[in-house]
């Protein structure tokens, strides 16, 4: 059964930082590349960033050096550490598969950059 449950998301001022956390199925993460996806009112889903089982990231254009992807594999936890947010970075984010995710999706964690 798949589990994705993401968490740590809140209210930041521009410039803050945040560190979300996604616990994924042991059988998701142990044999998939991760992602961190967002969507922003009024907009498409899009992809933030990467993180493969080998350890190879890729980001966003948009988020590149401002966000770091990681995983714990003994917590079966992907994380997305989030620095000098933007008011623009403002989206609920989800965790998935990559590079196709799941038709399942968890319910997401709010992030708001706002002064």
């Amino acid at each position: 059964q798949v589990q994705l449950v993401e968490s740590g998301g809140g209210l930041v001022q521009p410039g803050g930082s945040l560190r979300l956390s996604c616990a994924a199925s042991g059988s998701i993460f142990s044999i998939n590349a991760m992602g961190w996806y967002r969507q922003a009112p009024r907009k498409q889903r899009e992809l933030v960033a990467v993180l493969t089982s080998g350890g190879s990231t890729h980001y966003a254009h948009s988020v590149k050096v401002r966000f770091t992807i990681s995983r714990d594999n003994a917590k079966n936890t992907v994380y997305l550490q989030m620095n000098s947010l933007k008011p623009e970075d403002t989206a609920v984010y989800y965790c998935n598969k990559w590079p196709l995710p799941y038709d399942y999706w968890g319910q997401g964690t709010q992030v708001t950059v706002s002064s």
